[in-house]
């Protein structure tokens, strides 16, 4: 199989490139992750993913560059994105929100192709329904500080699953990258499993 670099520092996507067991190295993509909050949110999950994997393919400035994944999630409700939290008080600003209701999470994954110089950009959407939570549900996640880097301020796959009551659509696109979407991308850009 032929190396992929994950244009992501997250622990969450290393795992399941891991469970995948696909080669990769990882190269964080510092972009900035600045966005019109009234936009739409496809748009604005492709726009991140895109340009991750963008700053990862200048880097290697005119050479053939390898196969090159990048994601980002957003939380949409009430026609705001929220991204990830800048502080504490303001994922408690997003929890109070989204606590006692459903919410959206999109995930955009983008797969470049070095060899065929192409992009693929796709998006999954689920919904995630949050407990109502009381004061002293919100400053005990708080507390736990599993909100920092965390889009809508929480991450399902922690603390907070003991405060989410249900999902429809990809827990694994919920988390960060929606496994079947990306393995069938992957099968579809001609990547090979085998080789």
């Amino acid at each position: 199989m032929e190396p992929i670099v994950l244009a992501s520092g997250s622990l969450r996507r290393q795992e399941y490139f891991r469970l995948l067991g696909l080669p990769f190295s990882i190269m964080p993509s510092l972009i900035d992750e600045s966005f019109d909050v009234n936009a739409n949110p496809n748009d604005v999950a492709k726009e991140m993913a895109k340009r991750k994997v963008q700053k990862i393919i200048d880097l290697f400035k005119g050479h053939t560059s390898p196969w090159i994944c990048g994601a980002d999630t957003v939380v949409f409700v009430d026609g705001k994105i929220f991204g990830k939290p800048k502080n504490r008080d303001n994922a408690k600003h997003m929890l109070t929100i989204i606590q006692g209701r459903d919410h959206e999470v999109i995930t955009a994954v983008a797969l470049y192709n070095g060899k065929e110089k192409v992009m693929d950009i796709r998006t999954v959407c689920s919904t995630v329904t949050f407990t109502p939570l009381s004061d002293e549900d919100m400053e005990w996640y708080l507390d736990t500080g599993e909100w920092q880097g965390s889009a809508g301020a929480y991450r399902i796959q922690g603390m907070a699953g003991c405060l989410i009551s249900g999902i429809k659509g990809s827990y694994s696109g919920i988390v960060g990258l929606p496994l079947h979407e990306f393995y069938v991308m992957l099968k579809d850009n001609g990547y090979s499993y085998t080789g």
